[in-house]
């Protein structure tokens, strides 16, 4: 090799270069992140991070649309009837989400839905959960995608209603939170029209219950998941910071500065992987169930300068 070639080569930035191009499914831009990370200082985020498409959840939702004007190549905003940190456990009781829903689905600037927590204690059962049905067939009547954050002991909410909708598209946030990858696959073989997402299964947030060892390695029965549905899996990184202090009024969320270090740990264990099915679980199913497919590129490129 030329000597000078081998030079560059050294003084080139290999990390950066060497990372693939990946699809962030689940990241939110929130009105506690608002004073620390600008749109335009979110937009530059993407852009380093080689994130080549990102669902962008906002709270209020209209935020979504100011990163997207940032990042217009690079960012899916999805309709969150979140308005401020109290809706998580208010939206599915308030049937004026509804309406604000379509409107927005009818506008055409949100190409999906969510994310939506559903969590023991405040979720309403499924029979009463009028709310709930009704965005399911509302997204199945737009055909776009909606998240879902269940957070049971067990996978029966999700059984129940992915077979209850099997029109709707569903992204499964966390991939069932606190469920083992047992559960994961019990809906994976009853429901096709679920995905799921991996954002915060890392060691700082999901901590009783990451896809990985404390070495960054993928646990044996999460690989086998991944191996057995290549085509339903994928990433995100969840900037939410610190986890613990949720939508406080009086102390910013850092989120969005930590996205490098999220995104390093899903790329580590995406490399533990035959290269097509990382390709698909980092960039390509997401790219393509929100409709992306002519509009981004999961191919290898240079990035942002």
């Amino acid at each position: 090799m030329n000597a000078w070639l081998r030079i560059l080569l050294v003084c080139l930035p290999l990390p950066v270069m060497a990372q693939p191009p990946v699809a962030d499914m689940h990241l939110h831009y929130k009105w506690s992140q608002q004073d620390v990370t600008s749109p335009a200082e979110a937009a530059s985020i993407l852009r380093q991070q080689g994130i080549v498409m990102g669902v962008v959840i906002g709270t209020p939702a209209e935020l979504a649309l100011e990163l997207r004007e940032q990042a217009p190549d690079r960012v899916v905003p999805i309709f969150s009837p979140y308005r401020d940190g109290g809706d998580w456990h208010r939206w599915a009781f308030d049937p004026d989400v509804v309406t604000r829903a379509r409107a927005a689905l009818a506008s055409g600037d949100y190409h999906g839905i969510g994310e939506l927590h559903l969590i023991g204690g405040f979720a309403p059962r499924l029979d009463k959960a009028a709310v709930l049905r009704e965005l399911m067939t509302l997204a199945a009547e737009y055909d776009v995608p909606i998240m879902l954050h269940t957070e049971f002991s067990r996978p029966d909410f999700m059984l129940a209603l992915c077979k209850r909708y099997p029109d709707t598209r569903i992204v499964w946030a966390h991939s069932g939170a606190i469920l083992p990858p047992g559960d994961v696959a019990r809906v994976f073989e009853a429901c096709d029209n679920v995905w799921g997402g991996l954002g915060a299964r890392d060691p700082w947030r999901f901590v009783n219950n990451p896809i990985t060892d404390e070495n960054g390695t993928l646990l044996p029965a999460w690989r086998s998941l991944l191996l057995r549905y290549p085509d339903r899996f994928m990433v995100g990184s969840d900037p939410v910071w610190p986890v613990e202090q949720l939508d406080r009024w009086d102390v910013a969320d850092t989120g969005w500065r930590e996205l490098g270090r999220f995104r390093d740990f899903h790329r580590a264990w995406l490399r533990q992987l035959p290269e097509a099915v990382a390709r698909k679980i980092g960039c390509d199913n997401a790219v393509a169930l929100f409709g992306m497919a002519e509009n981004v590129s999961c191919e290898r490129t240079l990035p942002d300068r």
